[in-house]
């Protein structure tokens, strides 16, 4: 299954100072971001070729006894192939969604319990 790229999101309970160690340790920079009420609630950050997604974390800004660790975002080179292969060996994917960030999504949740995205942008 040939993917163009995979982009980790990692959630945060605080996403300024997380930035601390992706920006300043890491060197990364925001390519892009997303704020609600002045509030930093996502962005997207990228070394070389190297790309992460940072995300308000849902709920508590504690971290919860059932807490899900990271996800995965895949970016195929056809969705639709992707998501009919997928389907064929097994899995169960969810239905297409066109959401309104401008991506066409897909779901799948892996044997270990780690949940795939996988998205291309919506071709209007």
């Amino acid at each position: 299954m040939p993917v163009e790229s995979c982009i980790p999101i990692i959630p945060s309970a605080n996403l300024e100072k997380s930035l601390r160690l992706w920006a300043d340790g890491l060197g990364f920079s925001m390519s892009s971001e997303m704020r609600k009420d002045d509030k930093l609630i996502f962005c997207m950050l990228r070394k070389d070729d190297l790309c992460f997604m940072l995300n308000q974390r849902a709920g508590t800004p504690v971290k919860p006894k059932d807490y899900e660790g990271i996800r995965l975002y895949w970016a195929p080179k056809d969705i639709h192939k992707t998501r009919k292969r997928l389907k064929s060996l097994g899995y169960g994917v969810s239905e297409l969604e066109h959401r309104d960030y401008g991506q066409t999504e897909f779901f799948l949740t892996d044997d270990d319990g780690y949940s795939h995205c996988f998205g291309v942008p919506t071709q209007r």
